[in-house]
């Protein structure tokens, strides 16, 4: 596999922004054919069409669960990854409840990252989990969540959501996303068949380089177009 068509692999191309309207999702799914990276992950309701969209791709269609803040209960988390599942997706990326991660409330936790997970397992799909590393600061709560997930069996661990907006003293809201310093933590921390996702903050292919460095195997972006076209100035085709 040459280096453009292994860093599109890494790629999944996100078309989450609430905004986003039909013909935003048929051109985005256009860009992830075009480019031909690993998946769209995209809104539920969206699941159904970007399945018809990418028919005949090699491009999966991967689908967020209790998205952006992870505050469904465990019960509605589980439904809305079967509801997707059975739409078509076979990626899921589930937002933990980051208020009982922040409390220590590690068998809720686990309750939940193994419910999704087990649902999502059922219906043949994988299963990634949000961390939201802008809320979730403290490296022994990361740790904790990444045994947790080699626990339960979960396919990848997440940094972010990209919605993970900090409010600064200013009155303004921003967010890091995905750090190297986390992603290499995480990647320490979890299980040999458990991989890393960096999410949140990726937008050049230094960038995507940089987190592939420090063992990611998959990348939530937007900037799609602008990281693989580099690549193709820099490695070539």
């Amino acid at each position: 596999m040459n280096k453009v068509k292994e860093l599109a692999k890494m790629i999944d191309h996100s078309i989450l922004h609430p905004t986003m309207t039909d013909e935003d999702l048929r051109r985005e799914c256009d860009v992830a054919k075009k480019y031909d990276v690993a998946s769209v992950c995209v809104k539920p309701y969206a699941v159904k069409k970007a399945v018809e969209l990418l028919k005949g791709s090699d491009v999966l269609v991967g689908c967020v669960i209790g998205f952006p803040a992870g505050n469904s209960s465990i019960e509605v988390k589980v439904f809305e990854t079967e509801v997707a599942c059975n739409d078509g997706a076979v990626e899921i990326d589930m937002v933990i409840n980051i208020g009982k991660a922040l409390q220590g409330d590690w068998d809720y936790i686990e309750n939940e990252i193994g419910a999704v997970t087990q649902k999502c397992h059922e219906n043949s799909a994988i299963v990634k989990v949000i961390f939201e590393t802008d809320y979730v600061t403290q490296k022994e709560d990361i740790v904790k969540l990444c045994e947790i997930c080699t626990k339960v069996g979960a396919d990848y661990v997440k940094t972010s959501s990209g919605f993970g907006f900090v409010k600064g003293d200013d009155g303004k809201y921003s967010y890091q996303g995905a750090t190297v310093p986390n992603l290499k933590l995480m990647k320490a921390s979890v299980g040999p068949k458990i991989k890393v996702k960096a999410a949140g903050g990726v937008r050049a292919l230094d960038g995507l380089l940089a987190v592939k460095e420090a063992g990611c195997s998959r990348c939530g972006a937007t900037a799609t177009i602008t990281m693989l076209e580099e690549a193709k100035k820099r490695f070539g085709n």
